[in-house]
């Protein structure tokens, strides 16, 4: 949505600023999605639109930039026709056509005194209407859709509470498919995930949806709101933290049971083999259970010389899904597509974004800053696997790239 450079206001940002909420049936925009967001600065002094400093931080990420000094700097580089399209503000007091850009710290205030959730929302509202619209027209992402739900300290950030400092905790729940998160909110520890569980899914539509989580969340109260209120399906894998329901799982006659599915992988210097037996069961003691699965990985690290044995570990998990509506192979592949939550999402965060080693700890900018680099992540991973890193540097290439990748035109 390009801006006129005859204009000296943002003829195309400026009437969202006053957007209503969404429906359902719009075509999903993403600067639509950012105008809902409350503006949390006073009036008075405002020289630029929410929405233009959002979308110029979000293209700012997309280049590779990991701090807001290093938004401000790609904002400052980028050519004119690309502050334009932003929405940045042309200079009044000069009367040349030249169009100036936030500043470091003008970011940094808006970006600490935002709505983090609102953010959050607002991301995962686009990314997931964008998959919507490609569904309907892909017939090979037609099959039941997998959202994962895990935790993620950000080791660099603290937030003053009590007297003390303690890091930044935030929730996430991602799409295994495309990695878009829908969902992130700030809870103040793995303990306070339990509670933040509900929450978090509340106001995500989850039907037909199988939610899969770790241990942490394998409460009965968890499983009966997801296929209840939200009419979703569950998959939680059980450990010790339920030892009775651990019990009921390792329990079974595991022995007569074939397996059911097999794998074998081999990379980063070991080889890992798993095997799946699944066994469905009725008025299991869990609301809802349908089938319990038991997972035995070996592994053996191939950089070991001296040794060449196999290191075994057995997990169990519960699901509400049927033997008819997943196969051993489907319980499988929403195993192993639990972990992209922690390897295509956390670990990229960390090491391509260097998330753990910021130290932006001013209110909510280190969730908003978790936020943008979810949107990227969303954004470049949208059709399919990619290498986040290289795509990073193919953005930061050419400054009309973030852009496009985000929907907007230089006109």
């Amino acid at each position: 949505m390009p801006a006129d450079p005859s204009s000296s206001i943002l003829s195309g940002l400026t009437p969202l600023c006053d957007a209503g909420p969404l429906r359902p049936a719009e075509t999903p925009q993403l600067l639509a999605y950012l105008a809902t967001i409350t503006d949390p600065r006073a009036r008075a002094g405002r020289r630029h639109p929410l929405v233009a400093i959002l979308v110029l931080a979000a293209a700012a990420v997309l280049a590779g930039a990991r701090s807001v000094t290093a938004i401000a700097e790609w904002a400052a580089d980028a050519p004119q026709p690309v502050r334009a399209a932003l929405g940045a503000r042309r200079d009044p007091r000069t009367g040349r056509w030249v169009w100036t850009v936030p500043t470091e710290t003008t970011i940094r205030r808006t970006l600490a005194r935002l709505d983090a959730e609102a953010l959050a929302a607002a991301v995962g509202a686009w990314l997931a209407g964008r998959d919507h619209h490609r569904d309907h027209h892909d017939q090979r992402r037609r099959q039941r859709r997998a959202v994962a739900v895990d935790g993620k300290t950000l080791r660099g950030a603290r937030r003053a509470t009590d007297d003390r400092q303690r890091q930044v905790h935030l929730l996430a729940a991602m799409d295994h498919a495309t990695r878009a998160v829908l969902a992130q909110q700030q809870v103040g520890g793995a303990p306070e995930e339990v509670p933040a569980f509900q929450p978090l899914l509340a106001n995500l539509d989850l039907a037909g949806t199988v939610v899969t989580a770790d241990a942490l969340h394998t409460h009965p109260a968890a499983a009966e709101f997801l296929v209840a209120t939200k009419q979703a399906h569950y998959l939680f894998t059980v450990k010790a933290n339920q030892p009775t329901l651990l019990d009921r799982c390792a329990g079974l006659a595991w022995h007569r049971v074939p397996e059911l599915d097999r794998t074998r992988d081999r990379g980063h210097g070991r080889v890992e083999l798993r095997t799946l037996k699944a066994v469905s069961v009725g008025g299991f003691g869990f609301p809802h259970a349908a089938q319990v699965v038991q997972v035995t990985r070996k592994v053996r690290d191939l950089r070991q010389h001296t040794t060449k044995r196999w290191r075994t570990v057995t997990v169990y998990a519960i699901t509400s899904l049927t033997f008819a509506q997943a196969s051993p192979a489907r319980l499988a592949d929403l195993l192993r597509g639990h972990w992209a939550i922690e390897n295509g999402l956390h670990w990229v965060r960390d090491v391509t974004f260097a998330e753990d080693g910021s130290q932006l700890r001013t209110g909510a900018g280190p969730q908003v800053m978790a936020c943008l680099r979810n949107l990227a992540i969303g954004a470049l991973s949208r059709a399919g696997p990619v290498n986040l890193a290289a795509a990073l540097r193919q953005h930061a290439r050419d400054p009309t790239r973030p852009l496009a990748t985000l929907g907007i035109s230089l006109g």
